[in-house]
């Protein structure tokens, strides 16, 4: 199957999945009401966050054919596939070099541009339109952010409540495994295998996936370590409820606040950790860390090129601000102490 196609089936499966979650929640009024409350607190952020979704999905849904055929491209780019935010600008699109944002001239040499006045963020050293290359790099954070989260989520569940709540030989090789972890030097270690699995996708957000489980999963052991000695926990485990039972619910519920925070946390970690992988070269193509890193040469410059710097950053940013913000304000509102205080 053609990656294309792949891609496709997989934002299907993720927009399906999504409004019959979305249609279950809304029938709970408890539900209701915190989705009401999320919308007053942090209604701009929502937003913001709604739209780098929307571009992840539109950049994700991917055919091959359309204009690039029409205007008679080359034979790669007759049948390559292009996504939705790749057919919002047309095939030819492209400078010979750099222009300023809205300018009708080239930077250097003051050439007449093929498309003058219509770059809006101007275009990079090989002409390409940075507002193209901007949007298109919200796929890729998205991807780092919330994908690697659902390796390492999980991961750092089972064997931080398995350790907490069964310990002994299940705490002893919990901790021997999160200790040995925890002695190597995080970045080198991530460079190391992002050297030996490569740098795809896939492969990168396995590495952030393998070197980010540590931390939360001695959060979860600790907190389950406390959980087990309630007087819940014993009641349930005296009237004959299997440990199975009592780790799914109620445990796990009560780790619930938890797993919020962190993936808020750990998202904007990932999304800044490729970031830096990108900065040493072995970052994933498109992203917006590959556009910082190629413009830290553009400040040497005279006159300095500016855009390519400022677009990503701007971008990078506010994701990681939005993220932040929308992950406190769901603390808050599913939080049920939270919920007292403010009542």
């Amino acid at each position: 199957m053609q990656p294309h196609v792949v891609s496709n089936v997989v934002v299907l499966s993720l927009v399906g999945g999504g409004l019959l979650a979305l249609l279950r929640l809304r029938r709970s009024p408890l539900w209701r009401e915190a989705g009401a409350e999320l919308v007053r607190r942090r209604p701009v952020a929502l937003a913001v966050v709604g739209v780098f979704v929307l571009l992840a999905l539109l950049d994700s849904v991917r055919w091959q054919g359309g204009d690039a055929a029409a205007a008679g491209a080359d034979a790669v780019a007759r049948f390559e596939a292009r996504s939705l935010v790749d057919r919002l600008f047309s095939d030819d699109f492209r400078e010979r070099s750099y222009s300023a944002p809205l300018a009708a001239e080239e930077f250097y040499g003051n050439a007449p541009l093929r498309h003058p006045g219509r770059h809006v963020l101007g275009t990079d050293i090989l002409g390409r339109d940075v507002l193209h290359l901007t949007l298109k790099g919200a796929r890729v954070a998205l991807l780092v952010g919330g994908f690697t989260s659902l390796i390492v989520i999980p991961l750092a569940l089972l064997t931080g409540i398995c350790a907490g709540y069964f310990g002994r030989r299940v705490d002893d090789a919990f901790f021997f495994v999160s200790s040995t972890l925890a002695s190597m030097p995080g970045l080198l270690l991530l460079i190391a295998l992002i050297i030996v699995l490569g740098r795809g996708p896939v492969q990168v957000c396995l590495a952030l996936g393998v070197t980010s489980w540590v931390g939360f999963a001695r959060v979860a052991r600790g907190e389950t370590l406390k959980l087990r000695e309630l007087d819940f926990v014993h009641a349930a485990r005296a009237l004959g409820v299997s440990e199975g039972r009592i780790l799914v619910r109620h445990i796990l519920p009560n780790l619930a606040h938890l797993v919020i925070i962190t993936f808020v946390l750990l998202f904007s970690g990932l999304v800044l950790s490729e970031a830096t992988l990108s900065w040493l070269g072995i970052g994933i193509d498109g992203s917006w860390g590959q556009m910082i890193d190629q413009a830290r040469d553009e400040l040497s410059r005279d006159p300095i090129v500016w855009w390519n710097l400022a677009a990503a950053s701007v971008a990078l940013f506010g994701l990681v601000l939005s993220v932040n913000l929308v992950g406190d304000a769901v603390r808050d509102v599913l939080d049920p102490r939270t919920l007292r205080e403010r009542r």
